[in-house]
């Protein structure tokens, strides 16, 4: 084993993470152009780790790396959206029917656990505190339905939507609809039910997306 090859594939991954987290923030909007020499500059590294980065990010779908053109911060468009959410749906939903058959009662006390942090979030009108609760029930769903290929298909998609200049819980009622919706997924779960925990996890995938699409139409200049 070369024990130097370690430095460098830290390096580009650690660069790819910094940029994955300045395209998550905006800092770096969809369609921005990215400058390689800048960002080389401003890490203090060479163009090597950093095109390395760009060529992970470009896998995942947050850049477009464009010939003759450079690399560009993705635009995700609203049929990107209405086309990622179908998908998302039916992975989701496939997610939601292995972890009824896999769960045992100390997993679904601990999603019960994570849904009260969803009930204190709601009460207290906490977005982000709601929003990482969320993301905490989808993962420990994945966590329990144990197929590794679906999260890490889940998860990719997921990035992916981060690129939506819109947040869904923003949208007047939105947060009050996903809890109550979180709620009938925990109860389907409960009571052993596959089908009606795959069609709420299903429906549940599908309102975010509708509550996206009122925020977008509402955002449009008149």
């Amino acid at each position: 084993m070369n024990a130097g090859r370690i430095a460098p594939l830290a390096l580009y991954q650690e660069v790819a993470e910094r940029l994955r987290q300045r395209i998550f923030s905006h800092e770096l909007p969809p369609g921005t152009w990215v400058d390689e020499q800048a960002l080389a500059s401003q890490y203090g590294i060479s163009r090597t780790p950093l095109r390395e980065a760009l060529k992970v990010l470009a896998a995942e779908g947050l850049v477009t790396l464009k010939p003759r053109r450079g690399c560009y911060v993705t635009e995700i468009s609203e049929r990107d959206l209405d086309e990622i959410f179908t998908v998302l749906a039916l992975l989701e939903g496939q997610c939601a029917v292995n972890t009824v058959h896999k769960a045992s009662e100390a997993d679904l006390k601990r999603l019960a656990a994570i849904h009260q942090d969803l009930e204190r979030a709601a009460a207290a009108n906490d977005i982000d505190g709601f929003f990482e609760a969320n993301q905490a029930f989808h993962q420990e769903v994945q966590l329990i339905a144990d197929n590794r290929w679906l999260t890490q298909a889940i998860t990719d998609l997921r990035k992916v939507i981060k690129l939506s200049r819109h947040h869904s819980l923003f949208i007047e009622g939105r947060l009050e609809q996903s809890l109550a919706e979180h709620r009938t997924i925990l109860d389907a779960l409960n009571r052993r039910d596959v089908m009606a925990t795959e069609l709420a996890m299903r429906e549940h995938i599908s309102s975010g997306r509708a509550a996206l699409a009122k925020l977008a139409h509402r955002d449009k200049p008149a």
